[in-house]
C-alpha cells in the first residue's frame, strides 16, 4: 500500500499562502505585531496588512523576515510566487464586482478611458482587443462588461458620479461612427437623475489623481471601499484610513472639475467635432 501523502491544509493560492506562513511563524515565535515591528524597524501595521493579505510588501521586507525567523530564502521565494501569480488580480476583481453589485452609492475618477458602467459594447470591445483579448474570450468579456451596466439600469439604481479627465474625451476610437455612438451614450446616461458626469480640463494642470483611475463604493451599512486601477493591475482598498485619504483626493479633484452643466456642454462640443459618416 503506497504511503499517504501528507496534507498541510494550508492554502495553495500563492498570496494567501504567503500571508498564512507569516502569521504562523510569528505566532510560533510568540511575538505580537508590535514586537515584530520594533525588532525589524517597520511599523507594526505593515505586518498586520501582510498577514491579512492586504499587501505583499517588498522583497526587502521578505528578506528581513527570513533573517528574523531563520528561514533563509523561504519567505522570499513565497513572496516571488505571490507577486508573479497571474490570478491574484482576477480574484480581487471578482470580489470588487460583487461589492459593486451591492453598492448603494458609486463615484469614480477616470484617467484615460470611460468607466465600464458607461461604455458601449463597441467601445468595450476596442479597449479589450487593444489589451490583447481576442476570439471567444473577447466576446465573453464584452458581454460581462456590458452586463455590469445593469447596476445602473435597475428599478432603483444607485447614484453614480464620474469625473473624467479631458484625456478621456481626447482619445477617440479609430472608428468615428463607434466613437460618436459612445459619446451620444455618455450624454444620454448623464441626463439620468442618478448619474452625474463632470470633466476636468487639461488647463487645471497635474493633480492628486492624475495617474489613478479610482472607483469608490458605499456599501450597505455605511462602509466605503475603493478600487484603484492602472493599465496592468488593480487593488481593492478596504482599510478605512486609506479609503479616507483617497476620498480627500477625490474631493480635491471634484473642486477642479467643470460643473455638470458645463461638462455636458463640453461633451456635446466634443461630439460635434467627430467626423460625420460620408454621405452616400
Amino acid at each position: 500500500m503506497p504511503p499517504r501523502t501528507a496534507v498541510t491544509g494550508r492554502s495553495q493560492e500563492p498570496r494567501r499562502r504567503f500571508a498564512e506562513e507569516l502569521r504562523l511563524l510569528r505566532t510560533q515565535r510568540g511575538e505580537s505585531l508590535r514586537q515584530l515591528g520594533t525588532a525589524l524597524g517597520w511599523d507594526a501595521s505593515l505586518f498586520g496588512k501582510l498577514e491579512s493579505g492586504q499587501t505583499l510588501g517588498s522583497p526587502e521586507v521578505a528578506e528581513a523576515l527570513d533573517q528574523h525567523y531563520g528561514t533563509p530564502g523561504l519567505l522570499l521565494a513565497l513572496w516571488e510566487l505571490a507577486a508573479a501569480d497571474p490570478t491574484q488580480f482576477k480574484e480581487r476583481y471578482r470580489r470588487y464586482m460583487f461589492l459593486e453589485s451591492e453598492a448603494v452609492n458609486l463615484w469614480h475618477y477616470a484617467v484615460s478611458v470611460l468607466p465600464g458602467l458607461l461604455q458601449t459594447a463597441g467601445y468595450a470591445r476596442t479597449l479589450l482587443a487593444a489589451g490583447g483579448t481576442g476570439g471567444d474570450e473577447l466576446t465573453r468579456q464584452v458581454d460581462a462588461r456590458i452586463g455590469r451596466c445593469e447596476v445602473l439600469n435597475a428599478d432603483n439604481p444607485p447614484p453614480f458620479r464620474t469625473i473624467l479627465s479631458e484625456a478621456v474625451l481626447r482619445t477617440p476610437l479609430a472608428d468615428a461612427s463607434e466613437w460618436r455612438r459612445q459619446l451620444e451614450h455618455l450624454v444620454a446616461m448623464g441626463e439620468r437623475p442618478n448619474i452625474t458626469v463632470q470633466v476636468v480640463r487639461f488647463e487645471v494642470g497635474p493633480h492628486v489623481l492624475s495617474n489613478a483611475d479610482t472607483m469608490f463604493l458605499r456599501l450597505p451599512g455605511g462602509r466605503s471601499v475603493a478600487w484603484v486601477e492602472t493599465a496592468y493591475s488593480g487593488e481593492l482598498v478596504q482599510e478605512s484610513e486609506s479609503v479616507e485619504l483617497l476620498q480627500h483626493a477625490y474631493d480635491a479633484v471634484r473642486d477642479l472639475a467643470l460643473s455638470p452643466a458645463d461638462s455636458r456642454k463640453f461633451i456635446l462640443q466634443t461630439l460635434e467635432e467627430v467626423p460625420c459618416d460620408p454621405s452616400t
